[in-house]
């Protein structure tokens, strides 16, 4: 299905804020992991939840959400290479990882994708460890398009989940958001160790 809207900026020409989306930008600088659900609310059903999860009190969080009424919030969907809203950009830009939480439709799986091959495997070890049916190939969410907001970070790599809807309910994000941490913990002290 094609986006209505080819931009966030053409998004906020039609769209008001508050009343048909919201953005939530929290920036913690002591942390250098973004985690970004670009179609929250109703968009994307669960993943502004999972990425709140996930971010915790630790990591900078960025959200936009749906809040139109059900079935009408599919046009505020832009697509993650187009997603330019400039909190989110700037947010990517001073983070050394980002993370991208989608949803798709489809039976139990996680689909991992982005630039970062590194953080992609270490995430789908983690989560396959943990007993979750996980694909990182030959599947259509790669995100490996540089424009992907889960890749506009500042080392222009990053990786994204894409979560079928079984799995953002609230068990499945129960599931999925420590593990993922651990796994970001794990690489940020790589990232340390190979810059020490």
């Amino acid at each position: 299905m094609l986006d209505k809207y080819a931009s966030f900026e053409e998004l906020a020409r039609s769209e008001i804020a508050e009343r048909d989306y919201r953005v939530q930008a929290i920036e913690r600088r002591s942390s250098a992991v973004l985690i970004v659900a670009p179609h929250g609310g109703g968009i994307e059903i669960g993943t502004s939840e999972l990425a709140a999860l996930i971010a915790g009190n630790d990591h900078s969080l960025f959200t936009f959400e749906g809040l139109k009424t059900r079935g009408r919030n599919r046009d505020l969907h832009v697509t993650s290479h187009n997603f330019d809203h400039p909190a989110c950009l700037a947010l990517a830009a001073r983070s050394a990882v980002t993370l991208g939480i989608h949803g798709c439709s489809g039976e139990s799986r996680i689909y991992l994708g982005g630039l970062d091959r590194d953080l992609v495997q270490l995430l789908a070890r983690g989560l396959s460890g943990a007993g979750l049916p996980v694909s990182t190939e030959g599947h259509k969410y790669p995100g490996r398009n540089p424009l992907n907001i889960c890749n506009r970070s500042r080392r222009g790599r990053g990786a994204q989940l894409e979560v079928t809807r079984d799995l953002r309910d609230p068990p499945g994000r129960a599931a999925i958001a420590p593990v993922v941490r651990r796994a970001l913990a794990a690489y940020q002290s790589m990232l340390g160790a190979a810059a020490g």
